[in-house]
């Protein structure tokens, strides 16, 4: 017989944390930028709000948590995440009042007019203040203490962003492990991470990823360029090919949590940007390589098709940054991460929109079809495969495991699907049917079942626009059945 009140607090949590994670991974990855606040002059928060607005981002990571700035994001429905500045820390990981009062003052004073719902707490902070390492995890239990306290646990997120250098060696991402100087502290950073169901917060900057090389990496890999079939990298210990740097990156993150016994956390990256400027010594941050790269990072993040060895875990980014900032100490290229000049006019012009649902549906090329050549050796279809899923920028949703598209053991007819989507949505900006002679163009329509490919005319006269429907309708559906799910269980699960 039931009786009421009797699951424990331990079961139902678990039982919460577990719908909220399936919630998280069929939401879809995001774009969202950081605003600092080392610049001189810098905008009104009222103005700041209107440049969000007309680029329709969604997602903001402030430094710190700038009172005007939360009061003019108040009503707007952008997504906040403040920050907790590394001079704060010391006080919040040595009290739990403090923390309480950081809670009070800086998140739950604003919500819900805000929606605040992510703390980051410090910045790099085992790499750049080391000396703080021991009051990080008590800072983030005494933060959660305090969201809880407020009842807004469930809204609110914690958690640390931590640079690409706490990993001893990233590449090949397979064997990548952190800094063992910090193992105790990130197996409790991490087990905190997994009790809450909050996200491992990472900068990735295949900017420095590159100039550290000193050449070992070419620069396309850094850039999400395709690479020369000679030139392709892969890791020789799983043979999953990377076509660019950032998935390697988020991957050499992924394997350094299993290998201290962690995994289902996923990964957020906290910041990931190109400088446009610098001196001499600094060829690289150029105009043209920043905007190749944050170009080819929000089109390769909304894609949603994860990384090489999580293709199913969406990684949402911020990019960084909205402004240049000229206070930063430092290199000329360090003060040149910004999109925008702190007087809101444009570096150089970006679009923070969602490519991947661009319609495909081109009446020029109605009944024609971009398929793979099935003579091609499947070493080479991969590639081009990897090529169009990533820099390419196709809309590979459809071809994942459980989607309509998927077949794990035939790469041919995959690769149709993803040089279909990318040839019907680029041909009028000059794209082709190419991919290094592993494609062709056919007349016959390779659509099958409900797997409709770009191009398609179906049995009612209307041309398939390619994947945005399935992808659209998939999430739609995911999102109804775990809603109806969670709306089920609960009331079960509470009278336990």
């Amino acid at each position: 017989m039931l009786g009421r009140n009797n699951m424990s607090p331990n079961r139902l949590e678990a039982v919460l944390m577990l719908l909220m994670f399936m919630v998280y991974n069929t939401s879809g990855a995001f774009v969202g930028i950081n605003i600092g606040t080392r610049v001189s002059d810098l905008t009104s928060p009222s103005d700041i709000v209107s440049i969000l607005k007309a680029k329709k981002i969604q997602h903001v990571r402030l430094v710190d948590s700038n009172h005007e700035m939360l009061v003019a994001l108040a009503n707007t429905g952008i997504e906040v995440m403040v920050g907790v500045p590394n001079n704060h820390l010391l006080r919040v990981g040595q009290s739990r009042s403090t923390a309480a009062d950081w809670i009070n003052k800086n998140v739950a004073a604003y919500i819900p007019a805000t929606n605040i719902t992510y703390i980051a707490v410090g910045d790099e902070i085992l790499t750049t203040v080391p000396n703080a390492a021991l009051v990080l995890v008590p800072a983030l239990q005494f933060l959660q203490s305090a969201l809880l306290a407020a009842n807004l646990n469930t809204q609110v997120k914690i958690s640390s962003p931590h640079s690409m250098d706490m990993i001893s060696k990233a590449f090949p991402p397979s064997t990548a492990t952190f800094n063992s100087t910090w193992n105790l502290t990130m197996s409790q950073y991490l087990e905190f991470l997994r009790t809450t169901g909050s996200s491992f917060m990472l900068n990735a900057q295949p900017y420095y990823g590159y100039v550290k090389g000193q050449g070992v990496f070419p620069l396309q890999y850094a850039l999400f360029r395709s690479l020369n079939p000679n030139s392709q990298i892969a890791d020789p210990n799983t043979n999953l090919f990377y076509t660019n740097m950032f998935d390697a990156m988020v991957d050499a993150t992924y394997n350094s949590m299993k290998a201290m016994n962690f995994t289902n956390i996923p990964v957020m990256v906290t910041a990931s940007g190109w400088p446009w400027h610098s001196a001499r010594n600094e060829p690289a941050a150029d105009v043209d390589n920043a905007l190749a790269y944050n170009t080819n990072l929000i089109r390769h993040v909304l894609n949603n098709s994860g990384t090489p060895s999580q293709p199913n875990n969406q990684v949402s980014t911020y990019l960084f940054e909205l402004f240049n900032e000229d206070l930063r100490s430092g290199s000329v290229s360090g003060e040149s991460w910004g999109i925008m000049f702190s007087n809101a006019s444009a570096v150089y012009s970006l679009a923070f929109e969602d490519v991947a649902t661009t319609s495909t549906d081109s009446p020029a090329l109605h009944g024609m079809f971009c398929v793979a050549n099935s003579s091609a050796p499947h070493s080479a279809l991969k590639q081009s495969l990897d090529w169009a899923c990533g820099p390419g920028s196709a809309n590979c949703s459809a071809i994942q495991p459980g989607q309509p598209c998927y077949k794990p053991d035939d790469i041919v007819a995959v690769a149709s699907y993803a040089f279909n989507d990318y040839y019907h949505r680029t041909q009028a900006s000059g794209g082709t049917c190419n991919f290094n002679s592993t494609a062709t163009i056919s007349s016959t329509d390779p659509s099958h079942g409900s797997c409709k490919f770009a191009g398609s005319t179906g049995a009612n006269g209307s041309t398939a626009s390619g994947p945005v429907s399935q992808d659209s309708s998939a999430s739609q559906s995911q999102s109804f059945w775990l809603t109806w799910l969670i709306a089920m269980l609960l009331p079960v699960l509470l009278l336990m």
